[in-house]
């Protein structure tokens, strides 16, 4: 009977979670992510410009930058202190930022692989801020209710539906330059594996006329 309270338990929780879950993911804005590497290359001047005030991205370098097409004269152009061979860290001290957040502002290498649906979280969380109150002094998230990250894109300043559009457009070329570099190779290793199966194709071919040839002469 214990077991069984104990089984009927562990259901009814994963269920709450299931439905928190659930909850979570009805209050993102499903958009769709685009993969170009306009706006790939558009992200990557805000992430510099904005996110990089406070947040670090250890995994890419600014020479990476060039798989998305940049120049090297546009990536020597985001460059403050750095080299264009170093790895794309912020600058601000981090104990400037752990002071001023609590606590050091995540990376945001993997952020789009760190949650389901990771860039339609990333879109909806800079798209989701707004005023506490009428005296416009203090803003909060909707999706992340007292979060410390400020309001970096200014959504919740805009108004009007052309400036609200234009911050829109932002925040998804922010989320589109996070998704390619969470995984900056994974086109490459697409178009390497369509050749990898494109072998393997022929390859069993090739094995199967040849297993045919020799058992057709030991009949």
């Amino acid at each position: 009977m214990r077991r069984l309270l104990v089984l009927l338990s562990a259901v009814a929780m994963f269920a709450t979670a299931q439905g928190v879950m659930a909850s979570a993911a009805g209050a993102l804005k499903m958009v769709d992510i685009d993969s170009s590497e306009q706006a790939r290359q558009r992200g990557a001047e805000i992430v510099v410009g904005t996110c990089m005030m406070c947040h670090s991205l250890k995994y890419i370098k600014f020479a990476d930058l060039k798989e998305i097409g940049m120049k090297e004269e546009q990536i020597t152009a985001l460059l403050e202190d750095q080299d264009i061979d170093d790895r794309m860290l912020s600058l601000t001290p981090i104990e400037i930022r752990k002071e001023s957040y609590g606590k050091v502002p995540p990376d945001l290498s993997l952020m789009a692989v760190a949650r389901q649906k990771g860039p339609q979280h990333i879109y909806t969380l800079l798209t989701d801020y707004y005023y506490k109150s009428a005296e416009q002094e203090e803003t909060d998230n909707h999706l992340f209710p007292g979060i410390k990250m400020p309001d970096v894109l200014a959504y919740a300043d805009a108004e009007s539906d052309d400036e609200r559009a234009e911050i829109e457009a932002q925040a998804h070329d922010v989320a589109s330059f996070l998704v390619w570099a969470s995984d900056p190779s994974a086109e490459s290793r697409r178009t390497i594996g369509k050749y990898v199966i494109l072998y393997l194709i022929i390859l069993t071919t090739l094995l199967y006329l040849l297993k045919r040839r020799v058992w057709s002469k030991l009949h």
